[in-house]
C-alpha cells in the first residue's frame, strides 16, 4: 500500500472514522485512498472554517477526535479561527494538512509557506511526516496526542511524496498518558481553606460539567460550596434534573460584583477569571484585590479525580443531595419577537436530550435563565471568542448525535463568517434546526464601544457595527443551500415554526426577526 492507505488504516485502527475534509492537489492520492479503503466516513466543507468548526462539534460530543483534510499553509490558515476555539475548548482533533512534495519545497511557487509555522499557532502537538518516522506511527502518534491531556489538537504535515511512496504497516494508536492528579499538597491547601470560614468558591470547567462529573460536584454544592463554573466551558449537561452551575458573568462590571468579597478561589481545572479584554480603567482580573487563588487541578488534568478526592477530605456524602428544580419554562404570550421571548420559546419546547450549540452571543445573555429547567439537553459553546463557530458547531455535533436534534441558536453577524455549513448539513441530510437571531447588526460590538469609553459614535463607526444596506435576507440565503427555511417575527409564529421544525428530520432554518 501506499502512504495514503496507510494513514487511512492507521487513522481507522485508532478509532477514527469521520474526516471532515476540504482537500486540494497536494492530498488527492488522500482522497483516492477514502475511495480504496472503507470505512471512513467523509464530510465535506466548502471552506476551511466550516471544517475545523466541525470537527471542534464532532469531538465535544463523540469524546474522541475525528480528522481534517486541509490543504497546504492556506488551508490550514483559513481554518485557524475554529482550531483556536476548540484549543480553547481542549477539543480532540486530529488535522492532516498537505504539503508540497519534498523536492518542491525548495522552489517558490505560489503556495509555498510557513506550515510548521502556522500549525504551531494553533497546535499543542505538530510533526512533519516523513523525517525519520514511518507515516502510520506519525499518524498514530497524533491521535495519541490528540487524547492526551483531556483533549488537545495534532497536526501532522504530509508532503505530497509521502503520500504516493510506499507506506509501513497500519498501527494503532497507543493510549494516551493517564491525566495528571491533584497534587497532595494543592488537595491540603484546598480542604484548609475550606473548613476556615473564609469566603471561599471553587470555580470547575471540562468534565466536572459533563453528565458524568455533576454527581460529584453536586456533593460539593450540596455541603454549602459555592461552585461555579468558567464563563466559557467545552460541553455542560443541562435541564430537568440537572445541578445548575452559574457560569462566571461575562461582562466585566457584573463579573466583579459577582466575585465581590470572595476570600479563596479554588481553581478545579480551570484558569484564573480574567476579563474578556482589556478596558480602561477597569479591572483585568475578575476576583477582588487580595482573594488568595488556589490551583486545586491544573487545566487538562484529572479533575474528576481531584473532585471526589477534595469531597472525600471533606467527609461528604458519596451520594448528593436531590438537585433542586428549576422552573420550567412556558411559553410566553404572543407578540413581536424580541431576544428574551426568543430564548423563552425555544426553552419551552427544546425536545428532550437536544444538543443545544450557542452562538448567539450578545442576544444570548438570558440563554441560562431560561433554559435551566428546560428538557434534558447538551450545550455547547464558543469557547475562544473567534465568531463563527456555532453553525460548523453544529454540523459536527449532529454527525457526532445523528439520534439527537441539534438547536443551533446564532446570530446574524457571526453567522455569515461560515454559512457554508448549511451546505454540508444539506448534503449530509443532518438533523439541526437553525435560529438566526437577527438583529441587523454587531450587537456585540456596539456594547464594546460603550466598554471602552465611546458613547457617541459617529456614522462611520455606525456604519462598521450595522448590517443593513443591505439587509441579510436568511431565508433566501439558507434555500440557496439546501435547507429549507421560513422568517418570523411574532412568538406565535416562532413556536409553529419551531414545533414544524423539530417534528420533521433534516435541516431547517428559521430567521427570528427582532429588534
Amino acid at each position: 500500500m501506499n502512504g495514503a492507505e496507510s494513514l487511512v488504516r492507521t487513522l481507522l485502527a485508532s478509532n477514527v472514522d469521520v474526516c471532515f475534509a476540504n482537500p486540494g492537489t497536494s492530498e488527492m492520492h488522500f482522497v483516492a485512498a477514502l475511495d480504496r479503503v472503507p470505512g471512513m466516513r467523509c464530510v465535506l466543507g466548502l471552506f476551511e472554517g466550516v471544517v475545523t468548526g466541525a470537527a471542534d462539534g464532532y469531538a465535544r460530543m463523540a469524546g474522541r477526535p475525528a480528522s481534517t483534510l486541509l490543504h497546504l499553509g492556506p488551508g490550514l490558515t483559513n481554518g485557524m479561527a475554529n482550531l483556536h476555539n476548540a484549543r480553547k475548548a481542549r477539543s480532540s482533533i486530529v488535522n492532516i494538512v498537505g504539503e508540497h512534495a519534498s523536492d518542491h519545497l525548495q522552489y517558490e511557487s505560489p503556495l509555498r509557506s510557513d506550515v510548521p509555522g502556522a500549525a504551531a499557532l494553533a497546535s499543542d502537538w505538530w510533526r512533519v511526516g516523513g523525517a525519520g518516522h514511518g507515516i502510520a506511527r506519525d499518524a498514530a502518534d497524533a491521535v495519541t496526542a490528540a487524547r492526551s491531556q483531556d483533549g488537545q489538537i495534532a497536526t501532522l504535515i504530509l508532503p505530497a511524496d509521502t503520500a504516493w511512496s510506499p507506506g509501513g504497516e497500519p498501527v494503532a494508536a497507543a493510549e494516551p498518558p493517564a491525566l495528571a492528579r491533584a497534587p497532595a499538597e494543592g488537595m491540603r491547601r484546598a480542604v484548609e481553606a475550606l473548613r476556615s470560614g473564609r469566603r471561599c468558591a471553587l470555580l470547575v470547567t471540562g468534565l466536572a460539567l459533563e453528565e458524568a462529573g455533576l454527581p460529584v460536584v453536586a456533593r460539593l454544592a450540596g455541603a454549602g460550596i459555592r461552585v461555579m463554573a468558567s464563563q466559557s466551558n467545552r460541553r455542560v449537561a443541562r435541564g430537568r434534573g440537572r445541578l445548575v452551575v452559574p457560569r462566571v458573568p461575562f461582562a466585566v462590571d457584573q463579573g466583579v460584583a459577582w466575585l465581590a468579597g470572595l476570600e479563596v478561589l479554588i481553581l478545579a481545572g480551570s484558569h484564573p477569571p480574567a476579563a474578556f479584554f482589556g478596558y480602561p480603567g477597569k479591572p483585568r482580573m475578575l476576583t477582588p484585590a487580595g482573594c488568595e487563588i488556589q490551583a486545586l487541578v491544573e487545566p487538562g488534568g484529572d479533575v474528576l479525580h481531584a473532585l471526589a478526592w477534595l469531597a472525600d477530605e471533606l467527609g461528604l456524602p458519596g451520594m448528593a443531595r436531590p438537585v433542586p428544580a428549576a422552573e420550567a419554562p412556558t411559553l410566553p404570550a404572543d407578540g413581536r419577537l424580541d431576544a428574551d421571548n426568543v430564548m423563552q420559546t425555544m426553552a419551552a419546547m427544546l425536545p428532550e436530550h437536544a444538543i443545544l450549540c450557542d452562538e448567539s452571543v450578545s442576544s444570548g445573555r438570558s440563554l441560562f435563565r431560561f433554559t435551566d429547567g428546560a428538557a434534558p439537553h447538551d450545550y455547547l459553546q464558543i469557547t475562544g471568542g473567534a465568531i463563527g463557530s456555532g453553525l460548523p458547531m453544529a454540523t459536527g455535533a449532529s454527525v457526532a448525535c445523528p439520534d439527537r436534534k441539534v438547536v443551533c441558536f446564532e446570530g446574524d453577524g457571526s453567522g455569515m463568517y461560515t454559512l457554508q455549513a448549511l451546505w454540508t448539513q444539506a448534503r449530509e441530510r443532518l438533523d439541526v434546526v437553525t435560529i438566526i437571531l437577527a438583529n441587523r447588526s454587531y450587537r456585540i460590538l456596539q456594547g464594546e464601544l460603550k466598554g471602552v469609553g465611546i458613547d457617541q459614535p459617529g456614522e462611520q463607526a455606525h456604519r462598521m457595527l450595522d448590517l443593513v444596506g443591505p439587509e441579510l435576507d436568511w431565508v433566501a440565503l439558507a434555500r440557496g443551500q439546501g435547507v429549507d427555511a421560513v422568517a418570523v417575527d411574532t412568538v406565535a409564529g416562532l413556536a409553529d415554526a419551531f414545533r414544524g421544525a423539530c417534528a420533521r428530520r433534516g435541516p431547517f432554518l428559521i430567521e427570528a426577526r427582532i429588534p
